[in-house]
């Protein structure tokens, strides 16, 4: 039993050992987080602007060189046009280092649009290949489409205006029964 426990005991920190190599190694480069929201408006009835706005973080210990957002995977038959560049470039990212960039789109059409994340290249001097990485994707976009708050307003509205005197008298008669029903305190006595 003590050769057994003692035997697992050498390979657990063995493979911690190996590990924690594998990671000491990979904790001296960079490395780029990316997180990308959309925030969009209704302009008017039949057009809607959409904000993008992307964060780059470099998370590792040393600095990323020749870094490069691509995010052209917006579809040119929902966005018209654009404005600001879909894309950009930076000569380095240094450890520790937030960069953000931003850029406009237009849509008149309603559908909801699934957007794809956005890739980030970037160049470590130790390696010969560019390293690749990927922003958060986000959620579904529902383009000039009502919203669920419209929805309820509109739901109450025709709610009230079909039922809201029927409403109005069984609160009244609920009422009165409450207040004939319920005994008056004013007849006790206190002790």
């Amino acid at each position: 039993m003590a050769k057994y426990f003692h035997s697992t005991l050498i390979a657990i920190v063995s493979v911690i050992f190996v590990c924690s190599s594998v990671f000491a190694d990979a904790g001296n480069s960079p490395f780029l987080v990316a997180h990308k929201r959309v925030s969009h408006r209704k302009l008017k009835s039949d057009l809607e602007r959409v904000s993008v706005y992307i964060d780059i973080y470099n998370a590792g210990s040393e600095t990323a060189y020749d870094v490069t957002l691509d995010d052209d995977n917006w579809a040119q038959e929902v966005f018209d046009s654009i404005i600001g560049n879909t894309s950009n470039t930076w000569k380095s990212l240094p450890s520790g280092s937030l960069v953000s960039h931003s850029f406009e789109l237009e849509s008149k059409v309603k559908t909801v649009y699934y957007g794809a994340p956005a890739l980030i290249t970037y160049r470590i001097p130790t390696k010969s290949n560019i390293q690749e990485a990927y922003s958060t994707p986000v959620l579904p976009l529902r383009i000039l489409s009502d919203s669920f708050s419209e929805k309820k307003v509109e739901i109450a509205k025709r709610l009230l205006g079909k039922y809201g005197s029927h409403v109005s008298v069984a609160l009244i008669v609920i009422l009165f029964a409450n207040f004939i029903i319920t005994p008056s305190k004013a007849g006790k006595k206190k002790h």
